[in-house]
This record gives C-alpha cells, structure tokens and sequence, in this order.
C-alpha cells in the first residue's frame, strides 16, 4: 500500500502521520474497498505472518481486521469535519477456523452517534461461510494534529 492508495481510499491526509508502506495494511496485505459510507470490505492473503503455531490464523487477527476496517471506514465518514477516530473496543466471537486462502471482511455500520460509531464486521472464508464476527465501537474526538494544508509545526 502506497500513498496513492491512502488517497484513493480517501486517507490522503494521514500519510504525514504514517508511512503508508510501512502501516499494518501493508505488512499484513490488507486490501480495503469501501462500497458506500455504511459499507467496507477487505480482504486478507493467509500467510504464515498471521498463522499461530497449530497452522490456522491467530485469533487476535480477527480483531486487528475488524479495527482496521472500522477505523478507515469511521476516518472516512469524520474526517471532513475536523474528527479523529480512535478504537474504543470490541467484541470478537470466533466460529471456525481458517488456514488458507484469504479471509473477507465486510464491515457495515450499526449505529452513528454524535461521538461513536459502531460496526459489525463479519469475516468469512473462500466458501463464503461465516468465521469470525466482531462488534467495533469507534470513538470520535476532535482531530488536535496539524493537517497537511496546515504545514508541519516540526
């Protein structure tokens, strides 16, 4: 994941924070789509990177997912009005394993308040059968980090 990919996701403006090659999305091959304000997808390569010792995907990786999604998807609906959002947690429920191929995430928001934002994000496998669900409830705060049309203070 490159800076133009950030911008086409609309996440331009937190390449100055992070280096897009270097986030999460990157090192772990996160692929985000998003269909609409209320909807994302991702998908997830299977690699040994995200594997536990029994060769099926660690269960904190479903949750690292969930955020993820919720977290770009939220930044894409708050950030145009000066918020930030952060996790403020979440709830994972595991169902059946997965070991290869790739894991397909579907987020889609349950509820917009004024200062959270909560989403469901169900993860399936190749076959299209149900592996993991997870309820994320985004925090919204007031963006305190200097945009880049405001210049870097450093």
């Amino acid at each position: 994941m490159n800076t133009d990919d950030w911008n086409a996701l609309g996440l331009g403006h937190m390449a100055p924070r992070l280096d897009p090659e270097k986030s999460i999305l990157s090192v772990l091959g996160i692929e985000l789509e998003p269909v609409d304000d209320e909807t994302i997808r991702a998908v997830v390569p299977v690699t040994d990177r995200i594997r536990q010792p029994m060769a099926l995907v660690h269960g904190g990786v479903y949750g690292l997912i969930a955020e993820t999604v919720a977290s770009v998807a939220t930044a894409r609906l708050v950030y145009p009005d000066g918020l930030h959002a952060f996790g403020a947690g979440y709830s994972t429920n595991l169902l059946r394993p997965i070991s290869v191929g790739s894991i397909h995430a579907l987020g889609t928001l349950r509820h917009r308040g004024r200062t959270t934002l909560v989403w469901n994000v169900d993860m399936s496998d190749d076959e299209g059968r149900l592996c993991a669900v997870t309820l994320m409830t985004m925090a919204v705060r007031p963006d305190q980090a200097p945009r880049p049309e405001q210049g870097d203070p450093r």
